[in-house]
């Protein structure tokens, strides 16, 4: 296919720059699948579009504040810092100046990039905060991005410095500075393991009384983990859908969410996944398993575009995602092609909010 068949106009002034007041106040487009019919409501009547049975599989994730601001040392130019995943690098031991330092290796999008070679050292802080957190740049990699050692002065975990001076990593069509609303905001009410530099923002609408609600119903709902990366962001940069490459991510199943989703496999339940890392975790994991979900941790980079068979997935909840992205394509090799970009349009008529604090879209 063709990833110009991806594109529709988005007015810039759909994309939604705030939360609703309420998470569940977003408005809620559904899609029947079978039919194309749609209709509009509200995330407040997802009880009510869900029957006793259906098993809700979530992703728990916790966004760490993985934007660092500060300067370069000595001159004290500007340095923006984006973390996107941690690692150790053999070629790069932990030593600092003649001294062994708490610190770690991480791959980051760094600005000003031109000016950012290896050995420049930088140091980031947060007005308010005595805390520094320093740097060193050692190898420049793909797409811009560098290998970057961090460490404190004293020693003190690394993590923690991140935690206290870093921000939100707002995603990048959001125009305007992190508040500190968005710490908890920009989580789930499932967020519980640290690791994402993104939301995922399907599970941004649930709150403790709704989920109260749906189990009351007979709804189960299932905890699972992917930690979100950079690669949700980056714009498909090929002519072919198939040629494209995503990411790999990180995941895991514990063994009790893998027992109560074979268990509605296996009695023909409906599982319906919160948000597209969901289901991607889900259906790299059967893909695997020979259809099964099985306990376990590991990566996955499956990419999911229209043509792909679903062995788990027969519901997806998720936000309006970007034109020609491949969040949209897994969107439309679920619902079908032409009946999601359907639904975009009328989206765009009906003028829903886009992206992350935008609204919701439900496929069943």
């Amino acid at each position: 296919m063709d990833v110009r068949q991806f594109n529709f106009q988005l007015p810039p002034e759909l994309i939604a720059q705030e939360p609703p007041i309420e998470r569940t106040a977003a408005r809620l487009l559904t899609l029947d699948r079978k039919t194309g019919a749609i209709d509009h409501r509200s995330i407040a009547d997802l009880p009510g579009l869900l029957r006793a049975g259906d098993l809700v599989v979530v992703n728990n994730t916790r966004v760490f504040p993985a934007r660092l601001l500060g300067r370069r040392v000595p001159s004290g130019g500007a340095v923006e810092c984006l973390l996107i995943c941690q690692g150790s690098d053999p070629r790069h031991p932990q030593v600092v100046s003649g001294q062994r330092r708490d610190n770690s290796v991480w791959q980051a999008l760094m600005h000003p990039g031109q000016k950012l070679k290896p050995g420049t050292r930088v140091v980031f802080e947060r007005q308010g905060s005595a805390l520094r957190l320093h740097g060193e740049v050692l190898e420049r990699l793909f797409f811009g991005r560098r290998l970057i050692r961090l460490w404190t002065e004293d020693g003190s975990d690394v993590e923690a410095a991140i935690d206290a001076i870093g921000h939100v990593p707002l995603p990048p069509y959001i125009r305007r500075a992190d508040e500190a609303a968005d710490r908890e905001r920009y989580q789930t009410v499932f967020a519980r393991q640290r690791g994402s530099v993104a939301a995922p923002t399907a599970g941004l609408h649930f709150t403790p009384e709704l989920l109260t609600t749906l189990r009351g119903r007979g709804v189960e709902i299932a905890e699972i983990t992917l930690h979100v990366g950079y690669g949700t962001f980056q714009p498909v940069r090929v002519d072919r859908v198939e040629d494209h490459v995503v990411e790999a991510e990180q995941y895991t199943i514990p063994d009790a969410a893998a027992a109560t989703i074979e268990r509605a496999r296996a009695e023909g339940r409906r599982i319906i996944a919160v948000g597209t890392t969901t289901t991607r975790t889900l259906e790299a994991v059967a893909r695997g398993s020979n259809g099964r979900v099985i306990a376990g941790s590991g990566t996955t980079d499956l990419f999911i575009y229209p043509a792909f068979e679903f062995q788990i997935v027969r519901g997806l909840l998720t936000n309006f995602h970007l034109p020609q992205s491949s969040l949209l394509m897994l969107v439309s090799a679920f619902g079908g092609f032409e009946a999601v970009m359907t639904a975009y349009h009328a989206a765009v008529e009906r003028r829903y909010r886009f992206y992350s604090y935008g609204d919701a879209m439900l496929l069943l």
